[in-house]
């Protein structure tokens, strides 16, 4: 541009963007972290379990407060975890571990098949929503249950279970539904600030995380669980057997919830005309199944049938069969996609963040940390009196708590679950500590209270179909409820299994 040219009119230059201030939290965190590493090392723990709960502490605060997405915290914690743990001994004595291998323990969740699980099951989700499979098995279960307001509230719960068998993330799953039950609120003409829509959506929140509790591959916790259960313990329950012991639980608590929606939300009429026709034309948009959609269904079908019997048939575990899968998904001519498209549509941080997790949970079992507070626990709360029933019931309305406090199951699996291991270990006795920590891990999946509890809450809220004052009045129903019959079944059903 020339001295005698002016800038146009009507293109001025933007402004720049207002700088965001630093995160207070992150301060005070780190400050924190400071402060307990920094303390004399407390009489049975170790310095690098003394550093590990430092980091522990770090991380609690930032997930809790939210003060960074959790992509950039984990960064952060790996970079702590190098740094803090590198020059001290990993044990009461002998030569610092060294930074290397510090930041090797910081990675070491990214060599574990949970998290190949994970990822694998974000791959498959791609799967299910580029060939449009995902869409069909919802409009054709809303076909066939029925279009009135009642119809389409099981409809919302069976198609959250037939994709909680398929999709094994609960962020995608929700994210696949909600448009297509919106598209259902427009058709039907309903305003979407109705108790009608507002119910629908409710359900579908409500109902992914009741149906993480039921399917062990719905739901990034739970492979996070089995993890940490496989380095501590060295076992962990097949698909099977997880979902032999969480199924009938989500089943009585899609039954509640259908209940305490109807009676809190009631809609404003039973009968929504036009609804089985709008509901027919987008099948009939849709047309017949195209190839793409029959491998992937093939490929599902055959991945649910070995997962369901490992153990029984084979001995070929859930992640190598996902791998497998996945595989055959990706292959020229063969597959659905190509790995362009992955990239594209897989949640990456997702992956980042699972991966910290699963490191931060093995320094807290490698150091030692996990087992000094556990320790801890038990005399606080003078576990050793209680007998198995008794520590379920207690640890989980711990569990239950706390979670109000957290926005991610996975960050709250990474930060208690290798803890609660180690208590349960440490409890020994008659105890099956594998069965437990399962049934741990269901109630880590109780996100009901607030929509910040859990990413498929703030999706379906993101609708503005209902108000967080009405879904929480849902949830605290639910989360009572459910606490009675976690009791309920501890008593029967998984006490007849033999884990409680």
């Amino acid at each position: 541009m020339s001295a005698n040219q002016q800038p146009s009119a009507a293109a001025p230059a933007a402004a720049p963007a207002p700088a965001k201030p630093f995160p207070v939290a992150v301060l005070v965190a780190l400050a924190v972290a400071l402060v307990i590493g920094l303390l004399p090392t407390p009489e049975g723990l170790n310095p690098s379990g003394q550093r590990t709960l430092a980091i522990l502490s770090f991380a609690v605060i930032v997930w809790l407060t939210e003060a960074l997405d959790y992509a950039t915290s984990s960064v952060l914690i790996v970079a702590l975890m190098a740094l803090a743990l590198g020059s001290v001994p990993m044990g009461a004595s002998g030569d610092a571990m060294g930074h290397a291998k510090a930041l090797g323990l910081g990675l070491s969740g990214f060599a574990n098949s949970a998290l190949a699980l994970v990822a694998a099951a974000l791959f498959l989700s791609v799967a299910m929503t580029a060939t449009g499979l995902d869409r069909r098995i919802a409009f054709l279960t809303l076909n066939r249950v029925g279009t009135s307001a009642k119809g389409v509230l099981i409809g919302a719960i069976v198609v959250t279970i037939i994709l909680s068998m398929m999709v094994p993330s609960a962020t995608a799953r929700v994210a696949c539904v909600v448009p297509i039950m919106l598209g259902i609120i427009n058709a039907f003409g309903v305003d979407k600030r109705s108790m009608f829509a507002a119910s629908t959506m409710v359900v579908v929140a409500q109902g992914t995380s009741i149906w993480n509790i039921g399917i062990m591959t719905a739901a990034a916790q739970n492979m996070l669980t089995l993890g940490f259960m496989q380095k501590a313990l060295k076992d962990a329950p097949s698909w099977g057997e997880w979902l032999l012991a969480g199924a009938p639980y989500a089943i009585a608590m899609s039954v509640v919830m259908f209940v305490v929606v109807r009676w809190l939300m009631p809609p404003e009429k039973e009968n929504i005309e036009g609804g089985k026709e709008a509901v027919r034309k987008a099948i009939a948009e849709m047309g017949p199944m195209s190839g793409p959609e029959w491998r992937v269904l093939a490929v599902v079908l055959g991945l649910v049938g070995f997962w369901m019997t490992e153990k029984n048939l084979h001995d070929i575990d859930t992640t190598t069969v996902t791998i497998v899968g996945l595989a055959l998904l990706l292959l020229p001519k063969v597959g659905v996609m190509t790995w362009a498209q992955v990239q594209k549509l897989v949640p990456w941080g997702t992956i980042v963040v699972f991966g910290v997790g699963i490191s931060l949970g093995t320094a807290l079992l490698d150091t030692k940390a996990a087992m000094w507070l556990a320790d801890y626990v038990v005399k606080a709360l003078h576990l050793e009196s209680l007998g198995p029933f008794g520590i379920f019931a207690g640890l989980s309305l711990f569990l239950i708590l706390i979670h109000v406090g957290f926005a991610s199951a996975t960050s709250l699996t990474s930060a208690l679950i290798p803890i609660l291991i180690a208590v349960l270990q440490r409890l020994g006795g008659d105890l099956n500590v594998m069965g437990l920590t399962m049934l741990l891990g269901f109630v880590v999946s109780f996100g009901f209270i607030l929509p910040i509890n859990a990413p498929q809450n703030m999706v379906c809220l993101g609708t503005e179909t209902f108000t967080s004052k009405q879904f929480t009045k849902v949830g605290i129903w639910l989360t009572v409820i459910g606490y009675a019959l976690l009791l309920l079944f501890a008593l029967t059903w998984w006490k007849y299994l033999g884990y409680v």
